[in-house]
């Protein structure tokens, strides 16, 4: 399996350095301390008659140092924990360097807020320019193409006139090559065979047919679903309070209350990888997208009790026990038998709108190659300050020439039943 991932995060104590334009390090982490001027700034997804669509900003920006990860690497996923207080977000950009001199463009990851009451919450697909194309959460290179370096900028913005102080706890990317195609002879691991942790059971079935402006309803949202299901295994996650306007009616009310707060209006889905990090970091947690070689990494993290939400792709055949198709879906790892079967909750599982249904044990080499391969090693990280993260084993030495581009993580174009 490829040894080339890196992941990158400036936290709270570390995001002194860099450059500040208009922004200053706090114990909090990084805060907007005096707008260095305005922009006007369009809203692509309000209604164009209100006046929402288009208002007058201030900003500060912090720009991260250069990293050169000591690998090659094609792609790059982001991620960001922040407060938006009122009318204030952010926006995240990156650029890219083939030999450490020369920089591509900035390209933006979209803007991001806590709430959609001042912006709507949206990426940036579609930017194609330098050999580099954004999709979603993904700066991708066209084939043939590689990086040796990558730099990241965040902007802080605020209606004029405010007084909101947006503030960042933490600022990522990892960057990898992906897998390697096939995957090579299945590693068995044993640091976690035996445990199971006792994450909540939620299905997405349930929700069928909920708030449809959503990514199309319930039935989709397989990524809030497992991010609340990791966030309620800490005891934490939205109170009572802050989701009594979703229908009472509904089960599990807190799922409707993520899929609200992650919608990409770009993507049109509940899915955006960066989104449901940034959701998830909101209640108490660090959290963050990064990518494993193998289950014996994942392992690694259920022995220190942190469990992970996955993004899967696979036929029904090519996982037994699924009965379904998936182009792209998000699930929980939380734990492995006695003989390294992998125990997940699948908020997909079976059409039966039951949370009893979710539990499901997968046969580990087929799961491995739906999740390595299918989805790239694509993990959520959810754990809150203070638990300590495993560390995990230097990698083996790269076995396949840097020229290689393996195929992309698979991400539909636009959302389906299974699809976050």
């Amino acid at each position: 399996m490829s040894s080339d991932i890196s992941f990158r995060a400036w936290r709270t104590d570390e995001l002194g350095g860099g450059t500040h334009v208009g922004t200053e390090p706090t114990d909090r982490g990084l805060r907007m301390a005096e707008p260095v001027g305005t922009r006007r700034y369009t809203d692509p997804h309000a209604d164009v008659r209100s006046d929402q669509q288009t208002r007058l900003t201030e900003w500060s920006a912090w720009v991260g140092p250069a990293v050169e990860p000591g690998h090659a690497f094609d792609r790059l996923v982001p991620s960001w924990n922040a407060r938006t207080p009122d009318d204030s977000w952010l926006e995240l950009e990156a650029r890219v360097s083939v030999d450490g001199l020369g920089w591509s463009r900035w390209h933006s990851f979209g803007c991001w807020a806590e709430t959609d009451a001042e912006i709507h919450r949206t990426s940036r697909s579609g930017q194609s320019v330098d050999g580099s194309t954004v999709r979603v959460d993904v700066l991708s290179a066209r084939p043939g193409l590689i990086w040796t370096a990558y730099q990241l900028r965040l902007t802080l913005h605020r209606r004029v006139g405010s007084t909101a102080v947006p503030e960042v706890s933490l600022v990522g990317a990892v960057v990898s090559t992906g897998p390697a195609d096939p995957v090579g002879e299945i590693d068995h691991g044993g640091a976690a065979h035996g445990i199971e942790l006792s994450v909540p059971a939620h299905s997405q079935q349930i929700h069928r047919g909920e708030y449809p402006q959503w990514g199309g309803g319930g039935e989709a949202w397989c990524s809030p679903t497992a991010t609340s299901m990791v966030l309620r295994h800490w005891g934490l996650g939205p109170s009572e309070k802050d989701y009594a306007w979703v229908d009472p009616g509904y089960a599990d009310r807190f799922v409707d209350h993520a899929a609200w707060h992650v919608f990409d209006y770009a993507y049109g889905g509940a899915g955006n990888w960066s989104f449901n990090a940034a959701y998830a970091a909101r209640y108490g947690a660090e959290a963050f997208v990064t990518q494993l070689r193998s289950l014996a990494e994942a392992e690694l993290f259920i022995a220190a009790g942190i469990p992970l939400v996955a993004s899967v792709s696979f036929t029904a055949d090519e996982l037994d026990c699924a009965g379904y198709d998936t182009a792209g879906h998000l699930l929980t790892i939380i734990g492995f038998a006695d003989d390294g079967r992998v125990i997940c909750n699948d908020p997909a599982s079976h059409e039966l709108p039951s949370n009893d249904e979710v539990r499901v044990v997968f046969d580990r080499a087929q799961f491995e190659r739906t999740w390595v391969i299918g989805g790239g090693g694509i993990v959520y990280v959810v754990r809150p300050h203070g638990h300590p993260l495993p560390e995990l084993p230097d990698p083996p030495e790269p076995h396949r020439p840097p020229e290689h581009r393996p195929p992309e993580p698979h991400r539909p174009p636009e959302p389906d039943h299974r699809t976050g």
